[in-house]
């Protein structure tokens, strides 16, 4: 038979059929590796727009750090050794050993480049929790979740950290070599990369889980998280306090300023806007208008779209025109497509408004608000203050959205869409009231 293992042509067909996957799936990951380097450099290229760094250097030191990176990968592959007969177990703890064996011999590279004052130990820093971030994802390849969920959850954990340690760094660094002119188009770069990166990676990494494993697609996840550590390497640190000062006493007295504690609040407002619509419009298409999966997966994707051209247009109308009336703007757009929900009674008809309330929440709350943050900022305690202030609009989001079905329940979508429009009214007045720092 054709198919039977004693026939030689479905054997060789079968060998075939290896080599052409292990084939791909090195070419995933070379595409992943080589995007990663080039990636980089078309950033650094752009980089001397935001800070003093020289656009050669900047394009070139990525792929020094990558050309490092390969000698001690080299060094890291003499570390996997194994015995003939051994398990599967051994076998995933020697990849485990040359990964980690890689990582630490980068580590101590990138600690004496500090030590001799080629680098800032705070890029040193931003190094290690990548690393952590991009190496705590390869145990998730080789953790089943039904057998052993604790450890997978704290693995998970550690990985997701580590990401935000990096979030947090890129916006204390971004607070600190940037002019305020320029900040509304900077947060649109970042949250347009951001949205265009999870749109990007949601597509290729399930791709990748559906058409050869899970276990690949983590690996892929780690090395694309650990090629974001060369971006620090050209990143010029600018230090504002040579004398360190007890960050606590100087956060209490930043929000204590009255306009700190309105601009809080005004991302606490705007964030519970933004948790309402966004949580509730997959259930609701589930629901209420009985939707099929591609239906829905189709609809849902086009907000981040509209929130990218949102972002993009908000952050240049942010530095033009200023930032309260760029949120005004955008908050009066917000509040009528928020109503206009009510009138959605078929697929077409939200197809057409949601990625319009994207595009107006992009432009406030990820481009406007965010250049505001950055704004009344203290640059002694960057990173401290404005994940604070962030943290405290995403109490916002995430506090609504938790309530979010029971509401539903208890009023029905047509009030739950009039909810999330009224409740642009208290962001419209705390906005009123705040102060916007202007360029000196």
């Amino acid at each position: 038979p054709e198919d039977d293992p004693r026939n030689p042509a479905t054997i060789a067909d079968n060998v075939g059929d290896n080599v052409g996957d292990v084939a791909g799936m090195g070419a995933d990951l070379y595409e992943s590796y080589a995007g990663s380097i080039l990636a980089t450099a078309a950033l650094g290229a752009a980089l001397p727009l935001l800070s003093k760094t020289e656009a050669t250097n900047a394009v070139i030191a990525p792929m020094i750090v990558a050309a490092i990176g390969i000698i001690l990968s080299i060094l890291g592959i003499f570390m996997v050794r194994t015995k003939e007969s051994a398990s599967q177990k051994n076998l995933l703890n020697a990849l485990l050993l040359g990964t980690g064996g890689s990582s630490v011999f980068i580590l101590a590279a990138v600690a004496i480049m500090a030590y001799f004052g080629w680098i800032e130990w705070g890029i040193f820093g931003s190094v290690v929790t990548g690393l952590l971030a991009g190496v705590i994802l390869f145990p998730l390849a080789f953790i089943d979740p039904v057998d052993s969920l604790v450890m997978f959850t704290v693995f998970l954990f550690i990985g997701v950290f580590g990401i935000i340690m990096l979030d947090v760094s890129a916006d204390a660094w971004a607070i600190g070599v940037t002019d305020m002119n320029d900040r509304g188009k900077l947060n649109a770069a970042m949250f347009g990369s951001l949205f265009g990166g999870m749109a990007l990676g949601s597509v290729v990494l399930s791709f990748i889980a559906k058409n050869f494993s899970y276990t690949l697609s983590f690996i892929v996840a780690g090395i694309i998280i650990i090629s974001t550590t060369i971006l620090p390497f050209f990143v010029k640190e600018k230090k504002i306090v040579r004398k360190r000062e007890k960050i606590g006493n100087i956060l209490m007295q930043e929000f204590k300023k009255r306009n700190t504690m309105l601009v809080s609040f005004l991302g606490l407002f705007a964030g519970m806007n933004f948790g309402l619509i966004l949580f509730i419009i997959p259930e609701y298409m589930m629901n209420s208008l009985h939707l099929d999966v591609a239906q829905i997966g189709l609809i849902t994707s086009l907000y981040p779209i509209g929130t990218i051209i949102g972002t993009v247009i908000g952050g240049v109308l942010a530095d033009r025109w200023g930032r309260k009336k760029t949120i005004l703007i955008f908050l009066v757009g917000t509040l009528i497509l928020s109503a206009l929900l009510v009138f959605a009674d078929s697929w077409e008809i939200l197809a057409a408004i949601y990625p319009l309330i994207g595009f107006v929440q992009g432009a406030s709350f990820f481009s406007a608000i965010s250049a505001l943050f950055m704004d009344i900022t203290n640059p002694k305690i960057a990173g401290t203050q404005y994940s604070l202030m962030t943290s405290i609009a995403n109490v916002g989001d995430y506090s609504v959205a938790i309530f979010s079905g029971t509401l539903v329940l208890m009023i029905g979508y047509a009030r739950f869409f009039l909810l999330a429009a009224w409740i642009t009214g208290p962001t419209f007045l705390v906005l009123y009231f705040v102060q916007e720092v202007r360029n000196k």
